[in-house]
Parts: structure tokens; sequence; C-alpha cells
């Protein structure tokens, strides 16, 4: 018996699009039945449909009644039964409340997970013991992955931060926008002589080495970048950070503008020196923000000394101090003349929410 389908030219698109998402998962049994509609859609013959994708007449009538009674709803297949989980829904959710809240807070003495850890947990609360290779593919199938964790001060005030990103930056910014100002995130970055290591290629079990001096000597540098245009202030020397020669690099930016400058800096001591302060006070142009304590996370400038360091000093040898400052001073010229780079930076600054609050008119 010959059928005569005819499906709108959206659903044989829509068929299509699922037929290519059941190629990219490599699900042979979806391709089959959706490539079945298909063929019924340009009037193929049944018989022939059947003998090309290896299946019986019978497959074919089934699954076209399946799609006129349920749509898409019936290209999904049913997972097969298997053993029955050792963890009920309600546990896992649990254990995944506990793992995200950290080992602290579920009584072990140590700030990061380990899969030891972590079996002993879902034995403690749950009573199943899962052999600890078990444990790495359950913690990916719930989401988590493995990394290495990083330091964050005990004196950080979260309260502060959320402050910072909810009510002051916007504020920041809208200023800005009416003054027509340039807002500027600064931050020094100090590069030693004896260079900075990166991950590179090597032979297995043969560690990569580097030669250095060992010479404790840096070339030290001021930078501000402009949250608008991502225009790039800097300044390099051999001299310590401190009140004078930040006052001296401000000095240089005042120069270079004749635009208002809101300036965005940490709370290192030459930045709230009282000095510093009566400076900023005989700038009528300069507005000094300072960022909440332990937040170099807040500050893009950071972002751009890493890829500086990077591009300058990463596994690179400076027998001569002088040969370090060029090698800093052709990265400092590169970024200043590619100030889309420098924007791609400004990260959580630039989220949509943020821009629509710091726009929006009040009411």
């Amino acid at each position: 018996m010959n059928l005569s389908i005819h499906f709108r030219n959206g659903t044989v698109k829509a068929l299509t699009q699922r037929l290519e998402e059941a190629y990219r998962w490599g699900n042979a049994r979806l391709v089959r039945r959706i490539t079945a509609l298909l063929d019924l859609a340009q009037n193929r013959p049944v018989a022939t449909i059947a003998q090309r994708l290896c299946i019986s007449e019978t497959s074919i009538y089934r699954w076209l009644r399946a799609f006129l009674l349920d749509g898409y709803a019936s290209l999904a297949y049913r997972r097969p039964p298997g053993r029955p989980a050792k963890l009920t829904k309600v546990q896992k959710t649990r254990l995944r409340k506990l793992i995200t809240a950290g080992p602290e807070k579920a009584g072990y003495p140590t700030g990061c997970w380990s899969r030891l850890l972590i079996q002993n947990l879902i034995e403690r609360e749950c009573g199943v013991l899962y052999d600890d290779h078990y444990v790495c593919e359950l913690l990916r199938h719930w989401g988590f992955s493995f990394q290495k964790a990083r330091f964050v001060s005990d004196h950080l005030d979260e309260a502060a931060r959320a402050d910072w990103m909810r009510h002051t930056w916007p504020k920041i910014l809208a200023q800005a926008r009416r003054r027509g100002a340039l807002v500027l995130f600064e931050d020094e970055a100090s590069f030693a002589q004896w260079g900075s290591l990166g991950y590179t290629w090597a032979p297995v079990g043969q560690q990569p080495v580097v030669k250095t001096t060992g010479k404790r000597k840096g070339y030290k540098v001021f930078g501000a970048i402009d949250y608008f245009t991502g225009r790039f202030f800097y300044h390099g020397s051999a001299e310590r950070f401190t009140t004078a020669t930040y006052q001296a690099y401000l000095l240089t930016i005042l120069a270079q503008t004749d635009q208002p400058i809101v300036l965005i800096h940490d709370g290192a001591k030459y930045h709230t020196s009282k000095d510093l302060q009566r400076f900023v006070a005989q700038q009528p142009r300069l507005t000094v923000f300072q960022l909440p304590s332990y937040s170099p996370d807040y500050n893009p400038i950071e972002f751009l000394w890493k890829n500086l360091k990077r591009r300058a000093t990463h596994n690179r040898y400076f027998p001569e101090f002088e040969i370090l400052i060029a090698s800093v001073a052709d990265a400092l010229v590169y970024y200043a003349h590619h100030a889309d780079e420098v924007k791609q930076l400004m990260g959580a600054y630039c989220s949509d929410k943020l821009t629509a609050r710091s726009t929006s008119p009040k009411r």
C-alpha cells in the first residue's frame, strides 16, 4: 500500500533540524526514524524506504502513526531500564547542595574537596559506598569539574563587593557619561629580570627549563585603561612605586587629554596617602574612587598585566636589564595600539544589566 503524506514546510524544516541534531549526537535510531518520516513527506514508497533503511514496513507505519498522534514528542526514545540507582533524587539533591557549600560546612577541616572526601560524605550521609573512581564520574554528571583552587583573603567583604557592582559602579558610569569623562581603571605591575614561566609543550617526563639570571631587579609600570575606548595610558620606570611617582604618572595622563577623568584604583598606600589626597583635591578634572578591598578581579587592568607578561616575559631569558625593558616596552606599545583587545578585558563591567541600570532615567 502506498501512502500520500504532506507535511507543511515548517514541519519539514523542524524535522530536518532534528535530523542534524541526531547526527551530531550519534543517535542512529533517531536518524532512521526521522529519515523515514522525511522520505514519506517526499512520497517515496514505504517498501523502498524500508529497504533503504534496513527496517520493516511495520516500523515505518508505527513511527508515522506515533508522529501524527504525539508530534515531536514521539521522537524521544526512553532510556532502557537498568540497575536501580543507589541514591534517590532527594539524596542526590542534598549531596549536590552539601558539595557546593564546601567541605568546611559539611564538618571537614579543609577548604577543598577530594574524591576520597566526597566518597566519605556519600557514605556518611546516605550509607552508600561508591568506588572512588566512580565518584569522579558521578561528580562530572552532577555538573562539577576538577579545578585548581585559588586563595581569597579572609578580609574580603562580599557585601561591599556586591554594593560596588549594584550601586556604586552604575552611578560612576552614569556620571561619567553625563560629563563626557574617561573612566580609567588603574594599577601597577612589576616585571622581574628573572622572567616568568608559562605552559609549553615538551616530551612526557622531560620538564622544560628556561635560563634565568636570578637577578631580582624589576621594571615598574603604571597603567590605566579607559572603559569606553580601551585607550591605554602607561609609564615605565625602574623606580619604586611611591606617592611621588604615582602623582607624576597622573600628571602625564592629565597632560594627554582635556577630558574629565574618573580614576578607579585599589587601596595601595600610595593611592590613599594624605599627599595623594591633597594632590587630587587640586585637580578639578580628576575624580577618584577606590575599589572594594581585596578585589583585584574587579580591576580589568589585572587581566591586561597577565596578557602583557605572557607576551613580554613568559619563558624568556633576560641576561641584561635593558633587554627586559625593551621587551616590556614592545608589549606596552602593542596594547596601546590595539584598544579593541583592551576593551575585551572589561568583563563583568560590560554586562547588559549593569549598562541598562546606568543609563535608565530616574523616576
